[in-house]
């Protein structure tokens, strides 16, 4: 997939676990898992703004595409 997703990258810098951006973003564990090791075709613009906001980032921080070279 051209669309990589940072989000272990950007919890390890926030010193946030799974479990506790889960809990304040009132999302279950297992669907920030699968968004969290790409497993997901798309997300809402509300989940990924509340990532933003318990994380003080930015979606580029989280999202970044990469170009699939055949």
């Amino acid at each position: 997939m051209a669309i990589q997703i940072n989000l272990d990258l950007i919890l390890v810098k926030k010193k946030m676990s799974l479990t506790e951006l889960a809990a304040r973003i009132d999302i279950s564990i297992t669907n920030l898992s699968l968004l969290k090791t790409g497993k997901v075709k798309g997300m809402r613009f509300s989940t990924l703004e509340a990532i933003c906001r318990e994380l003080d980032c930015q979606p580029g921080d989280i999202l970044e595409y990469t170009p699939d070279f055949i």
